[in-house]
């Protein structure tokens, strides 16, 4: 008997031995360490500030202990959410909000199909000349900033019933104001939100008309069908995915984008989700701005979620076989001309004329008078202690300005190396282990961010760097704080770029150079990063672009320490510093369009590889 229970006792230690030698390898692989790292950091970049944030608004808070008889500071309670979702409060705070978010999200997002749709085909399809060079222009609207239009546009329709008694160039030339709803509110925000975002339907219904095989249409052809019918029958539902994923994008976009919002709704009170945030933030009543934040969240997510089904229920629209094609282009005929010449003007209209707008505000010494004899100089190079400008000294003679375009420059800097940098680990650790539950939890852990609009990925890391997390002293305040949240923001992004770059590396190159001898390290120096440089580039060039025009993610958490040039323009807009705003959005343009020059440049970087197209 004791031989026996000595002989099971031996053999469950055997097996034990060997199950811990089999999990020691496994957790040793390469691709599964770097991936349980990636959950680690994932965990906390990501899970642990929603969870602090929805903590918040479940607890009593320090302000409520004072408003709130019978409130016990860190209690349990549903206050917040009766708060902001019943009574009169609720359709103040959230409902009336929440209903122009979707107003101005909706309306954005069909203008920019129609434009970016329209473009695609004219590019893609067409034998419209010059095509290369409408699609280049096309790019440049996502460089600048989401207000850079909004700001143009009051330089342009402002009206002196909101301004103070400056008028707009229109009010100027014409001796009437403009309608108000043409100078503020829905209609402008829309307007300059679709000329902004239609960049991500541009290109992925270009992708998507690449990809089709024109022999579909000439079958459609061949068989009595109409140009039209076989637009609607056969090319558009070809590029339904591309469309839904182009309206997730741009919807998702706009309803956090608070720039645009606040600079042309807040003057007539029309207040959507993300400027009632940042106002419920600024006044300290946190709780409340984390539940508009939550909702905000929830609405972004279940629009995801609608999109995936619906592209799931889709799977015929595959159209790339194993034979060659090609797409035939339609002849425009003698409208050839008028197509190139409507895209040119639409392009000067969206890109040249509000650039050339700012930058006669900016030479304007008095806002509102448009004429030559008005032009100066001083919000550029003017001097300290005048009368304009609040006694600051103009933008290039003014240390605050060139601190913050060190900030801009820096924080742009270390969110792109940093983002691309984690995208080709998630990349490696996606790829390598696709398949398995563990590639599959990073994945989405990684996708988390980018259902999160803006404004509301700042409120959540507010909730979890306020205050101490374990070793880590509250970040609140710091320059540390943006680089962490830039790069929690973009890394969806970066992993697309890291997976797509990846996905181009043969295994067997990998497996031949650990026959040979070389470790990990060697591996990944020598073999795969050089392979995936160019989408190490793609990740680097799309974040900084973004993170040098961003706002709407850092406007919660600058302090006057750590303005980039993006907040500080907000602040001049706010503060009735319109001009001296229009040259810090100038040089903030300037710095993106040179940075993406450069980049562009270097080992084949673009905007399309940046999202992983």
């Amino acid at each position: 008997m004791a031989s026996l229970e000595t002989s099971m006792g031996e053999s469950l230690s055997v097996r034990l031995l060997a199950n811990s030698r089999r999990f020691i390898r496994w957790v040793t692989t390469p691709h599964v360490l770097l991936s349980l790292i990636m959950l680690v950091i994932l965990y906390y970049m990501v899970v642990i500030p929603l969870y602090r944030m929805v903590n918040t608004t479940l607890t009593w808070q320090p302000r409520d202990v004072t408003n709130v008889p019978g409130a016990v500071l860190g209690e349990f309670t549903f206050y917040h959410y009766v708060r902001m979702l019943t009574g009169a409060l609720g359709q103040i705070y959230m409902f009336t909000p929440l209903r122009h978010s979707f107003t101005v999200a909706i309306g954005s997002t069909l203008l920019s199909l129609l434009i970016g749709g329209s473009l695609a085909w004219l590019v893609i399809r067409t034998d419209m000349p010059g095509r290369k060079l409408v699609n280049q222009l096309a790019l440049i609207p996502y460089i600048m900033p989401s207000w850079t239009l909004a700001q143009a546009w009051l330089v342009f329709f402002k009206s002196t019933s909101f301004s103070g008694g400056t008028p707009g160039l229109y009010e100027f030339l014409v001796g009437q104001a403009p309608p108000s709803w043409l100078s503020y509110g829905p209609v402008p925000i829309i307007i300059c939100s679709a000329l902004h975002y239609y960049t991500f339907f541009f290109l992925f219904v270009s992708a998507a008309l690449m990809s089709i095989d024109s022999s579909l249409e000439e079958a459609g052809d061949l068989m009595g069908a109409s140009r039209w019918r076989i637009l609607r029958k056969i090319t558009l539902p070809l590029v339904v995915p591309a469309i839904l994923s182009g309206f997730i994008m741009t919807f998702s976009k706009v309803l956090g984008t608070f720039g645009g919002p606040n600079i042309l709704g807040s003057p007539v009170r029309y207040y959507v989700v993300a400027t009632m945030i940042r106002g419920s933030m600024g006044v300290g009543d946190k709780a409340d701005g984390f539940v508009l934040a939550i909702v905000l969240i929830l609405f972004s997510v279940i629009t995801i979620w609608i999109n995936q089904k619906l592209i799931g229920t889709r799977k015929s629209y595959e159209t790339i076989g194993g034979r060659g094609f090609m797409a035939q282009l339609s002849k425009l005929g003698k409208t050839k001309l008028v197509m190139f010449t409507a895209a040119i003007v639409f392009q000067i209209l969206v890109i040249v004329l509000p650039l050339g707008l700012l930058v006669w505000s900016s030479i304007m010494l008095q806002d509102g008078n448009y004429s030559l004899s008005n032009l100066s100089l001083q919000h550029w190079i003017g001097e300290r202690g005048t009368i304009y400008n609040h006694g600051e000294p103009g933008v290039l003679l003014n240390p605050k300005i060139y601190k913050t375009a060190w900030n801009s420059i820096r924080l742009s800097l270390w969110t792109g190396f940093f983002t691309a940098f984690l995208g080709i680990l998630l990349g490696y650790a996606i790829v390598k282990g696709r398949g398995t539950r563990l590639s599959k939890l990073v994945e989405q852990l990684a996708y988390i961010p980018y259902v999160i609009p803006g404004i509301a990925f700042g409120a959540v890391y507010i909730a979890m760097f306020i205050k101490p997390l374990g070793p880590i002293p509250a970040l609140y305040g710091t320059f540390a704080l943006l680089v962490i949240v830039s790069v929690a923001k973009h890394i969806p992004y970066s992993s697309r770029s890291g997976v797509s770059a990846m996905m181009q590396v043969g295994r067997e190159l990998e497996e031949a150079a650990a026959v040979s001898g070389a470790d990990v390290w060697q591996r990944f120096t020598r073999i795969i990063f050089p392979l995936t440089s160019a989408g190490f580039v793609a990740g680097f060039l799309l974040t900084f672009i973004t993170t040098m025009r961003e706002l709407s993610l850092i406007i919660l958490l600058v302090t006057p320490q750590t303005q980039v040039l993006a907040s500080q323009t907000m602040f001049y807009i706010e503060n009735g510093d319109g001009q001296m705003a229009n040259v810090v959005i100038l040089i903030l343009i300037s710095i993106t369009l040179i940075g993406n020059f450069i980049i562009g440049r270097f080992r084949g970087g673009s905007l399309k590889k940046g999202l992983g197209m």
